[in-house]
């Protein structure tokens, strides 16, 4: 059970894959490495997992993040969650997209949403592609304009790291409406 203030984030993959620990040199690296130090180290939050993004993180989480991953489960801070089927979000959702290879990708990563909607509503990830596509989603389907989605490598647009240790708030700028 989470404490109090403690809110549930699902982080993707692409995060894992890019957090790099202390020998990190590229910034995106240094970026989420510094994110998910401080989510563990000065942060009450847990973080969100669904059997597909568990499987998404084993296959592409750098060292750093399976320390981090393991550590988070020791400290009782990983909540797995079995999000409902929701086919009918899905094909809303689905229609607002023109291009087939929008399609595919908002299939891919429609569990985000998923494991969002039945948490806090909050996605930390870097692909600002997906992000744009649900954006765009939302201007049409409700059920998802109030998500969070917060990108640890734009240091100066979204400020992460403060957002994240001041409470990780929902705030109307990091909605996918906005």
């Amino acid at each position: 059970m989470p404490s109090k203030g403690a809110k549930g984030l699902v982080v993707n993959a692409s995060v894992a894959r890019a957090a790099g620990g202390e020998g990190a040199t590229a910034s995106v690296s240094i970026n989420c490495t510094e994110f998910l130090e401080t989510f563990r180290d000065k942060c009450p939050h847990h973080i969100v997992m669904t059997s597909e993004l568990y499987e998404e993180w084993n296959k592409h989480q750098s060292n750093f993040a399976t320390r981090w991953r393991r550590s988070m489960l020791a400290q009782k801070r990983l909540t797995y969650v079995t999000p409902r089927q929701n086919r009918a979000l899905y094909d809303k959702i689905e229609r607002t997209a023109i291009r087939e290879k929008d399609i595919e990708a908002l299939q891919k990563d429609f569990h985000l949403l998923q494991a969002a909607l039945e948490t806090d509503q909050t996605i930390i990830s870097l692909d600002e592609t997906i992000r744009q596509l649900f954006a765009l989603a939302s201007q049409q389907v409700g059920d998802i304009r109030d998500i969070i989605w917060v990108n640890p490598d734009r240091t100066s647009e979204e400020d992460p790291i403060a957002w994240l240790q001041n409470g990780a708030q929902r705030e109307a700028h990091r909605q996918l409406s906005a």
